[in-house]
């Protein structure tokens, strides 16, 4: 249990900058969706540029951050000399990228259809750049133990972003999209300066061996990394090429984008499971009982985001006003958008069986599967049901690589995952939606109460079944009292 309990308290400080910062971030939502109506198509220009900045800096990281945490935690080779040649590499990549990306700004601007502002894709190819490398003195606070900092510098960027979008949006009423890429680069710019302590302090080595060795490693990571950055984007890049109406299709993935920001509670809960977890996996590697901490963690990992999936349901009438009305059409999307997060979370927890056997290649072949099941579901489906489209094949594309994963793991590498436990949790949240949605209440008091008696009822399960108070440090001494 004392794993488990270092794995719980690094991932609720990661958690301060994951799920409390995206949090915050929410109050961006509902300002670009006040200051920028649907039918403007603004937050539809936001929602597309960002999906290909997330799938730019996969590319750029090129599955290195992984690579470095498996070599750091080696002993075959010094930590250090492997961080300076993890950073030096992933460096000279981005900074390549970002000099063609502007010798060829307007060319790649009016291609991606934003001829007549090329700026907001020059900007956002400055902030990819800086994050890919940022991303390596990350990995290298995580790895050195120090989530304090790590969640000072994610919330300090997230804070100031707020501040200057408040202002421009909120007390100067501006509307202008171009703002939200120039607060980026701003805010991306000051993280750097920050982190200038960690790209000090030891000799920069690029050391060709060991790189052809991480190379090896990562690469099938990226093509792990591309088809799992293309299950949560390719929906938002393939939607204005694939939607009949060019005029309208930055207004029906504006309205998709705006909804599925409510759904992404799912994704910060994961993400911040995964900045604590995937150090810890392979820290445990050589322990006896890994596998059994693993399948533990799955099963709270399990609990806790179907609790978070029935909060967000339950009070989905509550959390629609962080969003403008005209984008509320769009919330039909939030329960299949979490259930494919939840998918991708239970993906990524079983992904280290391949990891921890270095036959990462099993990952690529699961993710690019259900890359081409989300990619070809919108293709086919866009034109005719909208983003309701992009929803169901993210749901699919998620699920089959799931299902995938797990059927070949329990042969590579066999883990006793409890699926009666995980079975009843799955059972009981799928009849209390039942329940909440089909009992007609007209007032929004009386149904807020009645949602949270289900949600209760949930809690009292998990409680009863997994988690009795006697186990929790502060309520035991409350109890025993």
């Amino acid at each position: 249990m004392a794993g488990l309990k270092s794995l719980a308290k690094d991932t609720a400080i990661y958690g301060l900058s994951s799920i409390v910062g995206r949090f915050l971030n929410y109050l961006l939502v509902p300002v670009y969706t006040t200051a920028m109506s649907a039918q403007s198509g603004g937050y539809g220009v936001v929602t597309n540029i960002y999906a290909w900045v997330a799938l730019m800096l996969v590319i750029l990281t090129c599955g290195m951050e992984t690579g470095f945490f498996r070599f750091a935690n080696k002993g075959e080779d010094d930590p250090v000399r492997v961080y300076s040649t993890t950073l030096l590499s992933v460096s000279i990549g981005s900074l390549t990228f970002l000099a063609l990306g502007l010798l060829f700004l307007h060319s790649i601007a009016g291609w991606l259809e934003y001829g007549e502002h090329p700026w907001y894709v020059g900007m956002m190819m400055m902030v990819v750049a800086m994050d890919a490398i940022q991303s390596i003195p990350f990995a290298y606070l995580r790895y050195r133990k120090r989530p304090l900092k790590f969640a000072a510098l994610k919330l300090l960027f997230i804070f100031l972003n707020i501040a200057l979008n408040l202002v421009y949006y909120v007390a100067l009423k501006g509307n202008d999209v171009g703002y939200a890429f120039l607060f980026n680069l701003i805010c991306t710019s000051t993280v750097m300066l920050c982190l200038i302590p960690e790209l000090r302090g030891f000799a920069y080595v690029l050391d060709r061996k060991l790189l052809r060795r991480m190379l090896s490693y990562s690469l099938p990571l990226l093509v792990l990394g591309l088809a799992g950055i293309l299950n949560q984007v390719a929906d938002k890049i393939l939607f204005p090429f694939v939607y009949p109406d060019e005029a309208e299709a930055t207004v029906q993935l504006g309205i998709y984008g705006a909804a599925s920001k409510i759904a992404m509670v799912m994704a910060m809960l994961t993400q911040a499971f995964r900045y604590a977890y995937e150090p810890f996996v392979f820290g445990k590697s050589r322990d006896k009982d890994n596998k059994q901490m693993y399948a533990q963690a799955m099963k709270f990992f399990i609990i806790f985001t179907l609790l978070a999936f029935l909060a967000v349901v339950f009070y989905l009438d509550i959390l629609r006003y962080l969003i403008g009305r005209d984008y509320w059409p769009g919330l039909r999307v939030v329960p299949i958008v979490m259930a494919a997060e939840i998918f991708m979370g239970v993906y990524f927890n079983l992904s280290f069986w391949y990891k921890l056997i270095d036959e990462t290649r099993w990952g690529a072949y699961f993710s690019l599967t259900g890359c081409a099941v989300l990619v070809l579901m919108n293709l086919l489906l866009i034109p005719r049901y909208s983003y309701m489209a992009c929803a169901w094949a993210g749901f699919c594309g998620y699920g089959v690589a799931m299902l995938l994963s797990y059927f070949v793991g329990q042969k590579k590498y066999p883990i006793r995952y409890d699926l009666k436990a995980i079975g009843s949790y799955v059972l009981l949240a799928a009849v209390l939606c039942l329940a909440a949605e089909f009992v007609p209440i007209e007032s929004l008091g009386l149904r807020m109460a009645y949602r949270t008696l289900l949600l209760l009822l949930f809690v009292a399960y998990i409680v009863k079944r997994d988690l009795p108070l006697g186990s929790i440090p502060v309520v035991n001494r409350l109890v025993k009292k």
